[in-house]
């Protein structure tokens, strides 16, 4: 089937600003952070947020052909989010849908050396995003539609996820992959107490690559799991606890639930793959051609590429980025791995989320000139290391 459209990118959007906390050693700015106190920072930088920005542009800089599909307001917030794109490319923002209703989405994002991001978000037009809101004409057009943070869009997570799952269903009867990405809500907030075992065993049926953290599919599906591993944390970071146990059953049990592909995003720890078997897998060579027998039945974890990290916005969605693209092209898995790792590092080097995405060429260059990896390992006999492409597999 012939489509002009690489991939449609929808879901949430927002308008990011951050200040630049670089000046304070790490650990220093939230001690200092005080009610009554007045700290001294660097300049506001400002970008547009959200899978849709981030994950959309990321593959517009990668060489995909890509439409956003993601909600603003008629006010100066989605003004300035359709000039930040333009900049990139006026025809990204083409299928942007407007609202006269609901304000705009942004997030105040505060990123201070030696700790993890903290977010103070609005949710806008997000939270009325709907299955009524995709066209399946226009996304019969794509070869492949993503749709990312459903626990920030509320429609997506009321009556047990009912919205999200039509909408996939939707996007999935028009003829094309369907990939999902998910965010970590707040415990303590609407999104946090949904149910969202019963939401995604219900969603995923539609879904064909399913790209979540290993953080928040565990909160999500294995709750207990995620408690324990958080009662061993001083700072809530789970990932030095994962064990390779714990991705393999986590898949498995996605695997069951309906998604092709899993993919979890593992921030410091790199990237966890697992496939359905061939026959699974048949249906997406109608849209795109890979190989088959290449992708089907394999469960890899290949670790991160050495950088120096200035911010980690976006470094999930960039990474998905890779994946996709390298989807999209048909690449094997094991680049397809490499690709997304690579993107995903890239994106971390710079403050913002696009900023340190280079071209598909600059990527591909920079991985065959010897970039040097992190050191993992794994101990277990039914884990075998590849050398060639600096992953592990999981052979039974």
């Amino acid at each position: 089937m012939n489509k002009s459209l690489d991939a449609i990118i929808a879901g949430h959007l927002c308008l990011d600003f951050f200040p630049d906390l670089t000046k304070y050693k790490p650990g220093v700015f939230i001690k200092r952070l005080l009610p009554g106190k007045l700290l001294n920072v660097g300049s506001a930088y400002f970008s547009t947020g959200g899978p849709v920005s981030n994950t959309g542009q990321a593959l517009h800089v990668l060489g995909m052909k890509v439409r956003l599909l993601g909600k603003i307001g008629e006010d100066e917030f989605g003004q300035i989010i359709r000039k930040v794109i333009n900049q990139q490319d006026p025809s990204l923002t083409e299928s942007l849908i407007v609202s006269n209703v609901e304000g705009t989405s942004y997030t105040i994002i505060l990123n201070p050396p030696g700790i993890d991001r903290v977010f103070l978000h609005f949710t806008g037009t997000n939270d009325t995003f709907n299955a009524d809101d995709i066209n399946s004409q226009f996304i019969s057009q794509a070869k492949l539609f993503h749709f990312g943070y459903p626990p920030l869009m509320r429609k997506m997570y009321v009556d047990s996820g009912k919205y999200l799952s039509e909408l996939m269903r939707k996007a999935k009867e028009s003829k094309v992959i369907t990939s999902l990405d998910m965010a970590l809500p707040d415990p303590n907030s609407d999104a946090g107490r949904a149910n969202w075992l019963a939401i995604i065993k219900r969603t995923l049926p539609y879904v064909d690559l399913f790209l979540p953290s290993v953080e928040e599919i565990t909160y999500m599906i294995n709750r207990s799991l995620y408690e324990k591993l958080i009662s061993k944390t001083a700072n809530r970071n789970i990932l030095p606890f994962i064990e390779p146990q714990h991705l393999s059953k986590l898949s498995k049990t996605l695997l069951n639930f309906g998604a092709k592909i899993v993919v979890f995003k593992l921030g410091e720890r790199g990237l966890y793959v697992r496939t359905q078997n061939a026959d699974s897998l048949a249906e997406l060579s109608s849209c795109i051609s890979f190989d088959l027998l290449n992708w089907s039945s394999r469960e890899i974890w290949a670790p991160c590429f050495r950088v120096n990290v200035v911010g980690t916005t976006g470094a999930g969605d960039a990474t998905v980025a890779g994946f996709l693209a390298s989807f999209i092209k048909g690449l094997n898995i094991e680049e397809a791995i490499q690709m997304a790792t690579a993107v995903g590092a890239c994106c971390v080097e710079e403050l913002d989320a696009i900023s340190g995405i280079k071209s598909w060429e600059l990527t591909q260059k920079r991985i065959t000139s010897g970039w040097k990896r992190h050191t993992m390992h794994i101990q277990d006999s039914k884990w075998i290391f590849d050398k060639q492409f600096y992953q592990w597999e999981k052979r039974e």
